[in-house]
């Protein structure tokens, strides 16, 4: 699904045009970017997690002149599926969501 897809269903669900729902899609994605940036994990209770994660340096192999080379250490996110959304994909019946007591 591309984002203008992804904007026509929001607007056609929540009854708003495309240019709101577009700008609320935008401010989610900021929103996000912004947490992982400072470092911040993001939930979506049924949905997911993403989370900032470090990479080790590390030795590679360039797979054009089978060379040797280093690899820098890095950043990167990293996203987990919900029991839910796992659910989903594999058309089980869905399971509820923990509340929290």
């Amino acid at each position: 699904m591309k984002k203008e897809e992804l904007v026509k269903l929001v607007a056609e669900q929540t009854e708003v045009t495309q240019k709101v729902a577009n700008k609320a899609i935008d401010s989610v994605i900021e929103g996000v970017a912004g947490a992982l940036e400072k470092g911040e994990a993001i939930k979506f209770i049924g949905f997911g997690s993403f989370k900032v994660v470090k990479r080790k340096a590390r030795e590679g192999i360039n797979p054009q002149t089978k060379e040797k080379m280093k690899i820098p250490a890095s950043k990167t996110v990293k996203f987990t599926p919900s029991d839910i959304l796992k659910s989903k994909l594999q058309d089980k019946k869905p399971v509820k969501a923990k509340s929290k007591k």
